[in-house]
């Protein structure tokens, strides 16, 4: 245990783990169409909240895209760089790296979204970091905000441009909000680790 100083303050140490942290232009806008040509070429499929569906909580559709074929690895190559250069700026969580595949989501007006929410996982190791890259231009659609919850309160993530990534903890609650006008595609996926201890 730490002794006071000498004004007989408790020298505590401010928890470093942020909220959330972003990194612009992760992949370019033609890249981004190209992922995008690439999630929709699987079949989408309505997202499921672990083993069922429930339209109530989320509405929207998914596809996998899985780093097996080379033609995928530079998705994984570069988002895999980001999440560890983020993460030691950031969260310094021990981390294992991606064990699932990424999950193409696409939310379509009229109102599409993903209510309050944490990424906890079914069968897989402990989800650590979260991340959501935004694959469209935000001026195509209206709506489709992602937020993330801080006690009772919600704020929208700022800065969520073409291209960009956003990396948060897990644990955190975060939804979508439904998207009014046009669609929103974008990238998510988790990177595990060891428990919490």
């Amino acid at each position: 245990m730490k002794d006071k100083n000498q004004n007989g303050i408790w020298p505590f140490t401010l928890d470093t783990v942020h909220s959330y942290a972003y990194q612009e232009n992760i992949f370019t806008p033609q890249e981004c169409e190209k992922i995008i040509k690439l999630g929709k070429a699987q079949k989408l499929k309505n997202a499921k909240l672990q083993d069922r569906i429930d339209k109530t909580i989320r509405n929207n559709k998914v596809s996998w895209i899985y780093p097996s074929s080379q033609n995928n690895h530079w998705i994984f190559s570069r988002i895999t760089g980001c999440i560890m250069n983020l993460n030691l700026k950031f969260f310094n969580f021990d981390l294992f790296g991606f064990t699932e595949g990424f999950q193409f989501t696409n939310y379509t007006a009229p109102a599409q979204y993903y209510d309050s929410h944490t990424d906890r996982g079914l069968n897989t190791q402990v989800r650590k970091l979260s991340f959501s890259l935004l694959l469209n231009n935000p001026e195509t659609f209206s709506g489709g905000e992602l937020c993330i919850q801080e006690s009772t309160k919600k704020f929208k993530i700022p800065n969520h441009k073409q291209g960009s990534l956003i990396a948060f903890p897990s644990f955190i609650l975060h939804n979508v909000t439904p998207v009014t006008k046009g669609e929103r595609n974008s990238l998510v996926g988790w990177i595990t680790g060891p428990n919490f201890k």
